[in-house]
């Protein structure tokens, strides 16, 4: 394993990362994923799906992200298979 560090515009990094989290990575996963594409298609440059999340998607994202938290910090009961969740849902 080897550290490679690189010189870039601070208001750069910083947009790029907001579009690496964007895709749920940080910009350490997205340089590891160009290099590996790199080496493995031997071509240059790699494109990514321009499409963006609308506000819909993202307010189910955060949602999403709350409900995990909540059930990490105990205070949200999961269930033991979708079957115990439909009865509730019946209930």
């Amino acid at each position: 394993m080897t550290s490679y560090a690189i010189r870039v515009d601070e208001d750069l990094k910083e947009k790029a990362a907001a579009v690496a989290k964007s895709f749920g990575l940080d910009l350490a996963s997205v340089t590891r994923a160009f290099w590996t594409y790199m080496v493995r298609t031997d071509s240059i440059p790699i494109t990514f799906d321009g499409r963006q999340p609308n506000d819909e998607s993202l307010e189910a994202i955060r949602e999403t992200e709350e409900i995990f938290a909540a059930h990490a910090r105990g205070e949200v009961a999961g269930y033991d298979s979708v079957t115990d969740m439909i009865e509730s849902l019946e209930a």
